[in-house]
């Protein structure tokens, strides 16, 4: 049986070149997450066709995610091999452009002393390293080292309770949003997200740059504290969530990140959008060729939580064993899908309650589904709209999500449990049962005298929102 929940792999200095690429395809990767806060344009320009052509190759969609740093604190540049800082020592944060000596670290926040009180904790490099601020200046911060360690150029500052109020979109997003617009990114991530505010800015500057690309899917990065307090509008307006764990554990006490993670995958589900859990899964293996028992653990029990999908991070970007990190990745969640039933915490379907034609059908085909010959469930669509939808009913049967549009084929590998197939345009019931019998049954393995849910707009070549479900039985028509 097909794998249910789909792997999304960072590309990086250790993937980046055509033969890893197409290993990593081959063990499983469905998504590639380009982090925009490294490389350049031109870079990204030539792995994303790199990308294109190795999905090609292997006759599988690959959605394309680009990743948006966002207004993430930083330090700057140091010394190739990094600062160590010894507790107990002073240090001064200088926003001004400050020669990483004599105690400075530079920082590229110029606002930083403002949101930050005397006695305040500052974590370095997620939370690795610990200061406590004892004076604030204008253009700096003075600190002593509470949990010392090597510090390295651009590791990230946090600033655990702090409200920052600062735009969820650099001037360096937007130039970066505009050239993956350009490229043809299938999804974008907005970094640091607060509020539904920064999900409406992000759609703006799409319908800004691109109009034609304003239907591009944005997912919203959980790592603030504020942006679990407003799980609820954001999910209203975006089209799925990460839980980032990485910040997310930095800006919340870790015993909170478990909790905080199932309930927002519980939410997204509840509310029919998509959501990835991130960071750290498989982190071991950015040096050893097998993970530890606790993060195959962590990779099962999102799965059991009804995550859409897992994510690689450094494992694939820098790590030594990238696609070993990929094929375990398969393996573990294989596996827990094997026994999703008896220890999966979804309860049955997920579907909005609302009053929709579209969650009306879907909810339909999935009861219809439940029949024992039923093999698949075959949807026809245009924006891959119904095959999310439907994906979130967490049908027993395969998905077959049917489009003509190149963008739906690629975002859909990013749904749970939906197989993303190319077909031609039907114009009538006839011309889609025909799509049925060819290519479907082909690539999804059905044989003649089995069933397929079949669910559709009616009339078929208008690609409407969903009207129809049938029953078909395979090999009627030859």
């Amino acid at each position: 049986m097909e794998r249910r929940a789909k792997i999304v792999a960072t590309l990086g200095p250790a993937s980046q070149d055509a033969g890893t690429i197409d290993r990593l395809i081959a063990a499983g990767m469905n998504v590639t997450r380009f982090n925009f806060s490294h490389g350049t344009h031109a870079e990204y320009a030539e792995l994303i066709q790199r990308v294109r052509a190795a999905a090609e190759r292997a006759g599988q969609p690959i959605c394309v995610l680009q990743d948006l740093q966002g207004p993430k604190i930083r330090v700057g540049e140091l010394p190739a091999e990094g600062v160590a800082l010894k507790a107990g020592e002073k240090i001064i944060l200088a926003t001004h452009r400050a020669a990483p000596n004599n105690g400075h670290i530079p920082v590229d926040f110029p606002e930083l002393p403002r949101f930050i009180s005397q006695g305040g904790t500052i974590l370095l490099d997620d939370g690795n390293l610990e200061l406590e601020a004892t004076q604030i200046e204008a253009h700096t911060v003075q600190a002593r080292v509470v949990v010392g360690g090597l510090l390295k150029s651009h590791k990230g500052i946090n600033l655990p309770g702090a409200s920052i109020d600062i735009p969820g979109m650099t001037a360096k997003d937007e130039q970066d949003l505009a050239k993956g617009l350009e490229l043809g990114v299938d999804m974008v991530a907005i970094s640091f997200v607060r509020n539904a505010a920064d999900i409406a800015r992000a759609r703006q500057a799409i319908s800004d740059m691109a109009p034609d690309k304003l239907d591009t899917p944005i997912i919203a990065k959980l790592e603030r504290a504020e942006a679990l307090e407003n799980l609820q509008e954001i999910l209203e307006v975006a089209d799925g969530v990460m839980v980032a764990r990485g910040d997310l554990g930095v800006e919340l006490p870790p015993e909170y990140v478990p909790i905080a993670q199932k309930q927002i995958i519980d939410a997204a589900n509840q509310a029919g959008k998509l959501v990835i859990t991130a960071t750290q899964m498989l982190e071991s293996m950015i040096s050893n060729p097998r993970p530890t028992r606790a993060e195959a653990t962590d990779v099962a029990n999102a799965i059991f939580d009804g995550t859409d999908a897992v994510m690689l991070s450094g494992e694939t970007a820098v790590g030594k064993h990238p696609v070993e990190a990929v094929m375990m990745m398969d393996a573990i969640v294989r596996e827990a899908e094997n026994h999703i039933r008896q220890w999966g915490h979804w309860k049955g379907s997920n579907l909005p309650a609302m009053r929709d034609d579209a969650v009306s059908i879907t909810r339909a085909a999935n009861e219809l589904s439940q029949d024992v010959n039923v093999a698949a469930i075959t949807v026809f669509t245009s924006s891959g709209r119904t095959a999310r939808l439907m994906s979130k009913a967490f049908p027993r049967v395969p998905i077959l999500g049917l489009t003509p549009e190149a963008r739906s084929y690629n975002r859909m590998a990013l749904y749970w449990g939906v197989m993303p197939i190319m077909v031609d345009l039907s114009n009538t019931v006839d011309e889609m049962l025909d799509s049925i019998e060819g290519t479907v049954m082909k690539a999804a393995s059905l044989k003649p005298g089995q069933q397929v849910v079949v669910t559709s707009g009616y009339p078929i070549g208008a690609m409407r929102p969903p009207n129809l479900v049938m029953i078909y039985t395979l090999g009627q028509r030859r």
